[in-house]
């Protein structure tokens, strides 16, 4: 890929990541709609079923001419109504004449009020994924089906490309083919949580992420009780001050596994990226404040193996940040500041004329 089509400038107040990830998470989520000149889509919503029946909300829509279908999550909370970085995704995409699918993942959003299934982070979650595509098939949307999603919802958007690359083992997606899949792209994928979570655990400023993070999962359990008092106990809510502890009391049981290291062993994306064979773009930051830096290397040695792989690691971006300068949109001729969208944009559209 030519080097100059992914580079990315940041403005310079927005250079250091931890400070980017904050502007997105504060900032832009009051300002996006003024950088993102496109109508709203008039989407359809939707109950598709995932792996072992679980009910899913999603929305969806299909343009004039589609000629493809984008199936997308978000990260580790949050719901289709306050994800907003979603949302300018899907509006580009649908103009760009891609048919879109936005799902709530399990136990977030609308799919929380369905169903009390907690998550797996990427286990399960990968092959909802292919059950979404493989209904949306019959419902007329084209193929072919690409994945995505940022931060952990990227990571489950790498199981279900890894699903995806040995669809003929699937037992229930018998209605998908091998050429549905067309590829997945990641923005800032969650690939280690044992050393990123260590790693946040044990730093002065950033271990305050977590924090953050573990007030939303804990509304996210008090929610699901709400809705499945008689499935969703809050016996040890009280016990849970880190995503660890989230983990720990509220999921491993349920998937088998006696402790949190365990299920991130299992679940971590480093176990399937060599099975990828489908076209995959990984965009991730080397100043990402969520992630311990000694993945990059580990990532690196992945993609150098697997030529399916195409990793655009860049300086600066953030945590699903990626804000583009003026400088950087006309170097990369985009018409927005939405750099990581647009290049995965890109590079979809490209794939889909090379392939």
């Amino acid at each position: 890929m030519n080097k100059k089509n992914h580079y990315y400038q940041p403005p310079f107040y927005l250079k250091n990541g931890l400070i980017q990830t904050v502007y997105i998470a504060k900032v832009m989520e009051k300002k996006w709609q003024k950088y993102l000149n496109l109508n709203p889509i008039p989407y359809q919503e939707k109950i598709y079923h995932g792996m072992n029946n679980t009910p899913l909300y999603a929305i969806g829509a299909i343009p004039p001419h589609a000629k493809g279908t984008i199936i997308a999550t978000y990260g580790i909370t949050g719901s289709l109504e306050n994800q907003w970085y979603l949302e300018v995704l899907a509006r580009k995409a649908y103009y760009l004449g891609y048919a879109i699918i936005l799902f709530d993942w399990r136990a977030h959003g609308k799919t929380a009020q369905l169903s009390p299934v907690l998550t797996s982070d990427g286990i399960f979650e990968g092959q909802d994924f292919l059950s979404i595509a493989s209904h949306a098939k019959q419902e007329g949307f084209p193929s072919k089906f690409w994945f995505t999603g940022y931060s952990l919802g990227g990571k489950l958007a790498l199981w279900a490309i890894s699903y995806g690359s040995k669809i003929t083992k699937i037992n229930n997606q018998s209605t998908l083919t091998a050429n549905d899949i067309g590829g997945c792209g990641v923005i800032c994928p969650s690939l280690d949580a044992d050393k990123s979570l260590s790693y946040l655990e044990n730093h002065p400023i950033k271990k305050y992420l977590d924090k953050v993070i573990t007030k939303g999962l804990r509304e996210l359990t008090i929610s699901l009780h709400k809705y499945h008092p008689q499935d969703i106990s809050l016996k040890n809510l009280a016990l849970v001050d880190s995503i660890r502890k989230f983990d720990q009391y509220f999921v491993i049981s349920a998937l088998g596994f006696e402790n949190v290291r365990d299920y991130y062993y299992a679940s971590s994306p480093f176990r399937i990226l060599s099975t990828i064979n489908k076209p995959t773009l990984i965009i991730y930051a080397k100043d990402d404040p969520m992630f311990c830096p000694t993945i990059i290397p580990d990532l690196q040695k992945e993609v150098a193996y697997n030529s399916h792989l195409n990793l655009m690691l860049t300086a600066h971006g953030g945590h699903v940040g990626y804000v583009n300068s003026k400088q950087g949109q006309k170097i990369n001729g985009d018409n927005d500041i939405w750099w990581a969208w647009n290049r995965f944009l890109n590079w979809v559209i490209k794939e889909d004329v090379d392939n």
